[in-house]
């Protein structure tokens, strides 16, 4: 814990002045420190070498911490997967905060050790950001916004054009984990062992399989807010595919199927953090999964589904019973604040 002379988080420290910087250089200078950051300019001055994909985010969760995590390494994580699923190595992030009037310093702080800490573990620098404070009752704590640069892996070749029938889906572990975690946490729910976040990074996990398997991988998506239902729904209608999918194959923890259907909710539409989906070439999808799985992000990873010819734009659930059903797009939204 920083040695600061407040408790609290005040109108004052987002004024420009003297509490700002009191905040940020025992704070966000010293632990995040870098090369890039120290130069404390308006912006950061980078070096990047052909085709770069950029992302940006804003992340409002409610509660900011959750078991699994908190708000900060979900900030760091979402952008640093957005950018691995245009298959790029993310390499720098941008970092702002808009903070409530009596955010307590400790909680401040518990974020910004977390951003550090899940920042190294991705292997990105935080170059340059911004703070700004709001009136009691005109935020809810703190919002996140970060935005991120990387440099496209050469033998990616990500794009829904490249779809083919005949391309296997593939999830990348267990769904549904995220949204469980929050709810259960908001609901007071109580189970046998708590439901963790699956918020992580994916970026090296997925610079592997492109390093191994180039343009056999067609397509990377990250199934967040709407789940893998609504993801899989926009794909199919942005492409004219159709989509099977199988339920008997989908990844799940039990205590987490066990919750939703206590809660009534369908996990295909449960927001997930820490996944990916992958449209793989037909012919390597066996290997692919067996590479993905020798991973510890990728140890549940399973072939999910199939792009078919028939009913084009069109999600086909086929149960664990046999019976089949039309899959849409999450109609409102099942679970708010959620990232």
């Amino acid at each position: 814990m920083p040695i600061l002379d407040f408790d609290i988080i005040t109108l004052g420290h987002g004024s420009g002045g003297m509490l700002t910087n009191k905040l940020l250089d025992s704070g966000v200078f010293d632990l995040l420190s870098n090369d890039i950051l120290d130069e404390r300019h308006d912006g950061a001055f980078l070096e990047l070498h052909g085709k770069i994909a950029f992302s940006t985010d804003s992340f409002l969760v409610s509660p900011i911490f959750f078991p699994g995590g908190n708000i900060g390494e979900l900030a760091v994580n979402g952008t640093v997967n957005d950018l691995a699923m245009c298959g790029a190595s993310p390499k720098y992030l941008s970092l702002s905060f808009i903070i409530e009037e009596g955010l307590p310093v400790k909680d401040f702080w518990e974020i910004l050790v977390s951003i550090k800490i899940a920042c190294e573990k991705a292997g990105v620098k935080i170059v340059t950001g911004d703070t700004k404070v709001v009136e009691k009752g005109k935020g809810d704590k703190i919002f996140i916004n970060t935005s991120g640069v990387g440099t496209i892996n050469p033998k990616a070749n990500i794009g829904k054009k490249n779809i083919q029938i005949g391309d296997k889906i593939i999830v990348s572990g267990n769904i549904a984990s995220h949204g469980m975690a929050i709810l259960s946490v908001r609901e007071g729910l109580e189970f046998d062992s708590e439901i963790q976040s699956d918020t992580t990074y994916l970026n090296h996990c997925v610079e592997d399989l492109l390093n191994n398997f180039g343009t056999d991988i067609h397509l990377l998506t990250d199934p967040t807010r709407g789940g893998v239902a609504t993801v899989l729904k926009e794909i199919a209608e942005a492409t004219a595919v159709g989509i099977e999918i199988y339920q008997k194959n989908l990844p799940i923890d039990d205590q987490v199927a066990s919750a939703c259907e206590l809660l009534g909710l369908d996990s295909l539409y449960v927001a997930n953090e820490g996944l990916f989906i992958a449209f793989v070439s037909e012919e390597k999808a066996a290997v692919i999964l067996e590479k993905l799985r020798q991973d510890t992000k990728g140890r549940n990873a399973k072939i999910i589904g199939t792009v078919v010819a028939n009913h084009p734009k069109q999600v086909v659930l086929e149960s664990a019973i046999g019976g089949k059903r039309v899959i849409s797009m999450l109609p409102g939204e099942q679970l708010p604040r959620i990232c």
